[in-house]
């Protein structure tokens, strides 16, 4: 069967591309001929070292002391670039919804995959490409454990999903909020794990590339340079005699040694050859349940936790290890 799946694929995120990576392997696994769809609307096109910022001083000014940010920024993007070329089956890029309604990606079905596509208090989350508007009827269409990331729809965006969903022949979603939410709108659903549960360890150990390995460390794992986190990784550090690496989008200060520009590869040998890990990442917390390292999940100050307390309520996991 030739399978399209699409995702946030684009997104320069460990987990984003991890679960993009093993769905597909899951499929391939099975005998399927599968390839991700390549959408990249003009929010999921990856960060710019350069743009034209008009005629005003200040957005000059503002650009120019923005500039280290953005060469960190597009050397991570090209860290994450290298790894999908390596590891991830695309189609030709689509820039629009309306590219992906003109020319659809040929296909007996299409799959809105997992991680937050249904979040919608970031674009994605009502971007008709996400709830797979476009080819043509006789393309089945399925989600597989899609994630809306929060405990209920943004109020403005409910009747957008509600007429969305409608066109699913099957939908799976990776929280028991999210099953909530899709009966709350009158679908059934069924609850899916996360794509990365369906690889084994020994799969997961194939892309580990080695890092960490005979070190004795903490892996601190975050996304807002939480002083939280930040107190807890040196309380653990100090307690256990370790080190402390950081695998984050900016280098952390406290920590002894920081991956910054690490690929997905790093990441998960990291994991796995940590001592503990804490983090606010639902995939920081997944990986450590996969490879049976401790580890320690602090809420993030977004809110966007529930996805993480689903996760450790639903396989009965206690956050203090």
């Amino acid at each position: 069967m030739r399978i399209c799946t699409i995702t946030c694929q684009n997104a320069d995120n460990h987990g984003a591309r991890l679960q993009c990576y093993a769905l597909v392997r899951y499929f391939q696994k099975q005998g399927h001929d599968v390839k991700v769809i390549d959408y990249r609307p003009d929010y999921m096109r990856g960060p710019r070292l350069w743009y034209w910022p008009g005629a005003s001083i200040k957005r000059w000014a503002k650009l120019f002391l923005q500039i280290p940010d953005r060469i960190r920024a597009v050397r991570r993007h090209h860290c994450f670039d290298k790894f999908s070329k390596k590891y991830i089956p695309l189609t030709r890029v689509y820039n629009s919804i309306d590219e992906l309604r003109q020319d659809p990606p040929e296909a007996d079905m299409y799959i809105a995959g997992s991680d937050q596509i249904w979040n919608t208090t970031f674009r994605n989350g009502t971007d008709p490409g996400y709830y797979l508007d476009f080819g043509g009827r006789s393309v089945r269409r399925e989600s597989f454990a899609a994630s809306f990331a929060t405990e209920d729809i943004v109020p403005s965006a409910r009747a957008f999903v509600k007429e969305n969903l409608k066109r699913f022949d099957k939908i799976t979603v990776r929280e028991q909020s999210a099953l909530k939410i899709v009966e709350n709108l009158g679908y059934q659903g069924s609850l899916q794990d996360d794509p990365v549960f369906l690889l084994s360890v020994q799969e997961w150990n194939e892309i580990a590339d080695g890092t960490g390995e005979g070190e004795n460390y903490v892996l601190v794992y975050d996304f807002y340079n939480d002083d939280n986190i930040k107190q807890e990784a040196l309380r653990i550090a100090q307690e256990r005699d370790l080190n402390i690496y950081a695998v984050c989008p900016m280098k952390l200060s406290y920590a002894d040694k920081n991956y910054v520009y690490s690929d997905p590869e790093t990441f998960v040998s990291l994991i796995k050859n940590a001592s503990c890990v804490v983090s606010n990442s639902f995939h920081g917390t997944v990986f450590a349940m996969i490879y049976r390292v401790p580890f320690k999940v602090i809420d993030r100050p977004d809110g966007l936790n529930v996805r993480m307390h689903d996760l450790l309520e639903r396989y009965k996991v206690r956050n203090d290890r």
